[in-house]
């Protein structure tokens, strides 16, 4: 059977870490505080030329160089984010330039914090049926342009970065490598619960982020535990079959509930968010390459992707590595 399978990952911060120490500088807050509530000590901002796109093409070339793939053998780029460089083209395409490798399939996904895992379900779809052979499915990050630096409830959460996977279409054994089952939902009822308060063709702006964290957390912690499960009884197995889950790095008390709810030891879920806080569509990669570098995940091993985000959009996906 064809399946996609995961070549290599790779990942990209902005220069300027920020730390929670300096934030209690500039706005009502402190260190504990943010600790407390949310497993936050830092985040990366992006500066003065780093953009959404410039992020996603460092994390593409370490991803490639893990891969040991040229750039010119990619067929299809997939970028997930929510804050692309211009309203139009693509960002996708100015990662494809910058690699070199033109003529080939570019395009973005905007689903927010899901938004990897959406890209993930689209670029394998693709593999399988053929459209492409190797692709770069990437999520990347500029959140901290569309926050309200006055509101201390969401701007502490937030962060910038990229991270990336190369995807291959291989003729595989059933036990062998690549995606195994994607499972993806949305429900447009819960807008106004996490929301940007602009767009092009609502004010003409970019807005602010605005969140109700509570009720966000008590819709993430059901939705996330119930396609997680739906997502291994596609492939008839069980949450202790799982080595490892990377999830979306919103908040620390999101994952250690997800966890309990599904019976998994903490010591099975990656966890960058004190370090990355939260960067959307950027947290699930990243947290896929600090897993794969550190030596955590092995080839062989079973993964679970997962998220949630606004809208609401979430999903999983299980691979063998």
């Amino acid at each position: 059977m064809i399946r996609s399978v995961i070549r290599g990952s790779g990942s990209a911060l902005p220069e300027r870490a920020v730390t929670n120490a300096e934030l209690a500088e500039q706005i009502d807050t402190s260190d504990e505080w943010i600790v407390e509530r949310t497993g936050i000590r830092q985040r990366y901002i992006a500066g003065e030329g780093e953009t959404t796109s410039t992020l996603a093409t460092a994390a593409a070339r370490n991803a490639l160089a893990m891969a040991g793939i040229e750039a010119a053998d990619i067929d299809l780029i997939i970028l997930a984010t929510a804050t692309p460089d211009h309203t139009f083209p693509a960002s996708a395409t100015q990662v494809q330039k910058a690699l070199g490798c033109r003529g080939g399939i570019a395009f973005d996904v905007h689903a927010v914090c899901s938004g990897f895992l959406y890209a993930l379900g689209t670029a394998d779809s693709m593999l399988r049926t053929g459209m492409a052979k190797k692709a770069l499915v990437i999520g990347a990050e500029t959140f901290s342009r569309i926050l309200d630096w006055d509101d201390r409830t969401t701007c502490v959460l937030f962060g910038d970065g990229a991270g990336a996977i190369v995807l291959e279409a291989q003729d595989c054994e059933e036990d062998g490598p690549g995606i195994l089952a994607t499972r993806l939902h949305a429900d447009g009822e819960h807008k106004e619960l996490l929301y940007v308060d602009g767009g092009p063709s609502t004010t003409g702006t970019v807005g602010k982020l605005r969140m109700k964290g509570r009720e966000v957390f008590r819709h993430a912690v059901v939705n996330l535990a119930d396609v997680l499960g739906e997502t291994l009884d596609a492939v008839g197995m069980e949450p202790a079959d799982i080595d490892w889950v990377v999830p979306h790095q919103a908040n620390a008390r999101i994952l250690d509930a997800t966890a309990r709810k599904l019976g998994l030891p903490a010591e099975k879920v990656i966890v960058t968010v004190d370090r990355h806080a939260n960067t959307s569509a950027a947290s699930v990669p990243l947290a896929f390459d600090a897993g794969m570098r550190d030596g955590r995940i092995k080839r062989g091993d079973l993964v679970m992707f997962e998220a949630m985000g606004g809208g609401f959009t979430w999903g999983a996906s299980l691979a063998r590595i």
